[in-house]
């Protein structure tokens, strides 16, 4: 019997650039939780960003964010990585000098940025809480990911940063314009490990949905795993089973869960 289900959110439960879940998956998540089944939301979103997702029931629900280098049950830190302060200088110089890419620091209670234009995006898209700095590289706060937006050239980007950094963190892609730095012990696998311990829940117990690089060792620890139709090349042959929305294998679930 699932027990604990973890889902990505853009390019999965948010589909076609929605900015807001279908206000059925607030109903779907609710009943679930009646019949025994805990949910949790997976991204590579900051905290106060998901949460505005999932207003209506954010206090019912669990949180894999910043791609598992920080995770929040009933608001309090279940799971924190902090990446290595020299490392993270490098890469950001190195995205410095790649073109049409912008710095995203992730720190615990806020982005930090350069551009105005990435400014606005997380903002206003991704509805994040973000600052503006002139150079990221004088943030003092422990980082937790990095990541580049490149709406251009994010496939060249990605292979680019994989053979340069790959050997000291992990390199995925994250929705269709982002390349994630990633802690190899902070991803979204680990993180619904640690969770399913939290929660004394079997692998088996568990069900993932993911479209994305940063979603695969999510998938490849739950037992009952979906890649979205739409994934990323390769992301599928990591699941069990492959879906148009989540919303049908969730109401499949209530309903055999009843």
């Amino acid at each position: 019997m699932i027990k604990l289900i973890a889902s990505d959110l853009d390019g999965t439960l948010l589909l076609n650039g929605a900015k807001m879940p279908n206000p059925e998956v607030y109903d779907l998540i609710t009943e679930l939780k009646k019949n025994g089944i805990h949910f949790i939301a997976a991204s590579g979103r900051q905290y106060a960003s998901m949460q505005r997702l999932f207003e209506p029931i954010k206090d019912e629900i669990s949180y894999i964010t910043e791609n598992g280098s920080l995770c929040i049950h009933n608001g309090a830190v279940t799971k924190r990585a902090v990446m290595d302060r020299e490392l993270g200088l490098r890469i950001m110089e190195d995205i410095r000098r790649r073109d049409n890419c912008h710095i995203l620091l992730s720190c615990e209670n806020t982005y930090y940025v350069e551009s105005e234009f990435l400014l606005h995006h997380m903002q206003d898209t991704v509805l994040s809480d973000v600052i503006l700095v002139p150079s990221v590289s004088d943030i003092q706060e422990p980082f937790l990911k990095l990541a580049v937006y490149d709406e251009v050239t994010t496939s060249d980007n990605a292979e680019y940063f994989f053979q340069k950094y790959s050997s000291e963190i992990t390199v995925a892609t994250s929705g269709n314009v982002w390349v994630d730095f990633i802690l190899p012990d902070a991803n979204k696998g680990t993180a619904l490990q640690s969770f399913a311990e939290y929660f004394h829940v079997k692998p088996e117990e568990c069900m993932a949905f993911g479209d994305q690089q940063n979603d695969i060792e999510m998938l490849q620890f739950a037992g009952e795993s979906y890649a979205m139709e739409s994934a990323a090349p390769n992301v599928s042959v990591y699941a069990k089973h492959t879906t148009d929305s989540v919303e049908k294998v969730l109401r499949n679930l209530l309903k055999n869960s009843i």
